[in-house]
């Protein structure tokens, strides 16, 4: 069914940066900003996925393959995109991997690499945008969370921990940045009928007992999580901050 989807004006020429957006959620909300007309940087591990979306989209955007655990690296992708696009007005903490691992077997190494990869480059993406959206009087930003720890979901705990963490990030800079005009929120997707999640992990089976669990009986597309960082993106939700926007058709 086709959906007539709304406009944003006030998204119009704004400079939007998006984490993990070469893929995924990641991707329907790079092509929703570019749809709205903002100039959209945005990064990703993935450079042929990053490149080969660049090419897609209409207007001036910038694309910096980037391995978000490098925190060195981050920062030089943000300068990148800052200084070809202009200082970010919207940020979008999107990337993340909900790698599944058996809690009997989880080392201290991989426990820090899961932290690195789901929670600690967003605080620095953070830090990288907030003195620029400072100096222009506002902006937003729009962390990704998951309902996986709502649900007490099981087989990837240092994600669901991770996840979990993301709320306590958005309460406390929400708090932090709010004198300045700065939002800070929380998206909170369900199972999100990515093709990743297809690949490897959706069956009959296992789709049939999550529609069963949510109040809506339809798969969630990623299309549905990227209306929602616009939305919050946008000047209609100028009086939302610190606050949990829920995606995931009822199922908690």
């Amino acid at each position: 069914m086709t959906k007539d989807f709304a406009i944003y004006p006030s998204l119009r020429g704004k400079t939007v940066i998006v984490t993990g957006g070469a893929g995924g959620i990641g991707a329907d909300t790079v092509r929703g900003f570019a749809a709205q007309g903002a100039k959209v940087g945005f990064m990703d591990i993935n450079a042929d996925a990053g490149h080969a979306l660049l090419t897609d989209l209409e207007g001036e955007h910038v694309f910096a393959p980037c391995d978000l655990r490098d925190i060195d690296a981050l920062r030089d992708a943000f300068t990148q995109i800052t200084e070809e696009l202009g200082q970010a007005q919207v940020l979008v903490n999107n990337a993340a991997h909900d790698d599944r691992h058996d809690w009997r077997k989880v080392s201290p190494d991989y426990w820090d690499e899961r932290m690195a990869t789901n929670i600690r480059h967003m605080f620095f993406a953070i830090q990288s945008v907030a003195p620029g959206m400072i100096e222009n009087g506002g902006g937003s930003i729009v962390n990704l969370g998951s309902n996986s720890w709502w649900e007490a979901g099981a087989g990837f705990p240092a994600y669901a921990t991770a996840k979990s963490a993301v709320h306590g990030l958005t309460r406390t800079m929400a708090r932090e940045l709010g004198n300045h005009r700065i939002r800070v929120n929380t998206v909170v997707p369900g199972w999100i009928m990515t093709e990743r999640q297809r690949d490897l992990w959706v069956t009959p089976e296992t789709l049939a007992k999550q529609l069963d669990r949510q109040c809506l009986p339809d798969p969630i597309d990623p299309i549905y999580v990227a209306r929602m960082v616009l939305f919050l993106a946008s000047d209609d939700a100028a009086m939302c901050s610190a606050g949990n926007f829920m995606v995931e058709g009822g199922s908690i």
